[in-house]
């Protein structure tokens, strides 16, 4: 049994993460803000720990994180103000990268997007650019890491039911399940062959647990 670490546990992904992660017998740690959210993590398998990841410090996230094998970045901001997307999808992850090394576990998976690329094409005077630009800091911030990581760039987030299979060459707007990427995310824990690696992908006619270590030239950075 695996200790594996979701931070932003009460979001779709994440709900169906530690769903996924019990059903296998591994201990879903769920990050809320929350502690009203702690039923819902309950109920999904998972085991609710209150913090405020957007005003922890790096020393109380190593805190929290000590012990686990493996932590899942699945939180944002959701929109809203320029501001909060940057502390929370830029400033919160990198921390949480840096906690990761000081409380030694080494495997980090990011939940990210599709374009998480330096040439991603969001105009500055976009609104959803803050997001953008402030995934591609984190993610390079992983990058830099001599962590373990592995990135995920799902396309458009669907609530469609699970297929169990994609595609890591996507096209388009590369809509995905959220079910499916949750079942990304727990393969990639399992398979040594994802780290280093920033996987882009969407629904498509692969099973997970095959096109995850297929050598697509798309699906890395």
């Amino acid at each position: 049994m695996e200790r594996i670490v979701i931070i932003g546990g009460h979001g779709k992904v994440a709900l169906h993460l530690a769903r996924l992660l019990a059903d296998r017998g591994d201990e879903a740690t769920s990050v809320i803000r929350n502690p009203d959210q702690a039923g819902d993590i309950e109920q999904a398998g998972g085991k609710p720990l209150v913090l405020d990841v957007e005003n922890a410090d790096i020393d109380k996230m190593a805190t929290a994180f000590e012990g686990a094998d493996a932590i899942v970045w699945s939180a944002g901001a959701g929109g809203g103000s320029a501001e909060r997307t940057y502390a929370v999808d830029r400033d919160a992850a990198q921390r949480a990268i840096d906690a990761a090394a000081q409380a030694g576990v080494r495997r980090f998976v990011m939940v990210s997007w599709i374009g998480s690329t330096p040439d991603h094409g969001i105009d500055a005077d976009d609104s959803f650019y803050a997001y953008a630009d402030a995934k591609l800091a984190a993610d390079d911030h992983l990058r830099a890491s001599e962590l373990d990581w592995t990135i995920l760039g799902p396309g458009t987030l669907t609530l469609d039911p699970p297929t169990g299979r994609i595609t890591t060459a996507p096209q388009g707007k590369a809509e995905v399940a959220r079910a499916d990427v949750a079942a990304v995310a727990a393969a990639v824990l399992l398979q040594p062959a994802t780290i280093g690696r920033f996987i882009r992908f969407g629904a498509g006619d692969t099973l997970i647990a095959e096109a995850i270590v297929a050598d697509h030239a798309g699906s890395d950075a």
